[in-house]
C-alpha cells in the first residue's frame, strides 16, 4: 500500500492552517491545542515537544499518548467522506482532527466539540 503523502508531512506546516482557520472565525488558538490535547492525550508540554521535533503526522498519531476513546462519537463529513466510515486508522484519526476543527470554526461550543455535553 501506498502512504498517503500527507503522512509524511511535519504536522508543524498543517498546526498553523487550524489555528489560522480558527482565528479568521474568532476562536483561539489555546482551543486548537485543547482540541488536540482531547482527541491525542498530549500534555501541552509534550504537544509543543512535538512541533519542535517536527514530527511528521503519522508519527505525532502513532505516539499520541492516549487517543481518546470518545473521538469514537465524532460523526459527520470532512472532504466530502463521512469520517466514521473511513477504515484507514490514520487517516480516520486526521479526519476526526479535521472535523474537530471545523467544529470550531463553526462556532460550537467546547463542551459539544469535545462531546461532553
Amino acid at each position: 500500500m501506498i502512504k498517503h503523502r500527507i503522512y509524511t508531512m511535519p504536522f508543524v506546516r498543517v498546526y498553523p492552517e487550524y489555528v489560522n482557520k480558527a482565528e479568521r472565525k474568532g476562536r483561539t488558538k489555546a482551543e486548537v491545542d485543547e482540541i488536540i490535547r482531547w482527541l491525542m492525550g498530549y500534555s501541552q508540554e509534550q504537544f509543543e515537544a512535538q512541533l519542535e521535533k517536527q514530527t511528521d503526522i503519522e508519527t505525532f498519531i502513532a505516539e499520541a499518548p492516549e487517543l481518546n476513546p470518545a473521538r469514537s462519537l465524532i460523526k459527520g463529513v470532512v472532504c466530502g467522506v463521512r469520517v466514521e466510515d473511513i477504515e484507514e486508522t490514520t487517516m480516520r484519526e486526521i479526519r476526526y482532527l479535521d472535523k474537530l476543527i471545523d467544529e470550531l470554526a463553526k462556532g460550537k461550543t467546547m463542551e459539544k466539540i469535545l462531546r461532553t455535553a
